[in-house]
């Protein structure tokens, strides 16, 4: 599904962007801190703050009323040989506790220090199941 060339590339990029739609199709994309674990990708809700705190997420929302979502990790350089990106489309889930919750959790954490000291543990985990990738362009991991 995800080649070996497509997961060093992933692994090698520190943000993504999560691209969702409501259930009358309207898109919403934000960008997204991420971890790469078999074949899901995990993303965290963290604590920064929001809008509005009481109510969810419109990443959230949208996928509870449409669970179809894409996410693209890219690379950028002036140097237009080092382009390329990749793109992982499937159906998401929303965790919000158990051993797959805590995991992603984990993942993340380990991945990125900022998560050191958020009270993440609480938050839900954006779990999106690749059932599709493609990808363009220089995948070194540089």
């Amino acid at each position: 599904m995800v080649s070996t060339d497509e997961r060093r590339f992933v692994n090698a990029q520190r943000v993504g962007r999560l691209a969702t739609a409501d259930a009358r199709a309207i898109p919403h994309v934000v960008p997204i801190c991420f971890a790469l674990s078999e074949n899901t990708l995990y993303s965290s809700i963290d604590d920064k703050p929001k809008q509005d705190s009481r109510r969810p997420l419109k990443r959230l929302r949208n996928i509870a009323a449409n669970p179809n979502a894409s996410v693209v990790i890219d690379r950028y350089d002036e140097d237009w040989t080092l382009l390329g990106w990749v793109l992982l489309r499937g159906r998401t889930e929303i965790l919000t506790e158990g051993t797959e919750h805590d995991h992603a959790q984990a993942l993340l954490r380990a991945r990125y220090p900022q998560y050191q000291t958020m009270q993440i543990t609480s938050h839900p985990v954006i779990a999106l199941r690749i059932e599709r990738a493609a990808s363009w362009g220089n995948l070194s991991a540089h």
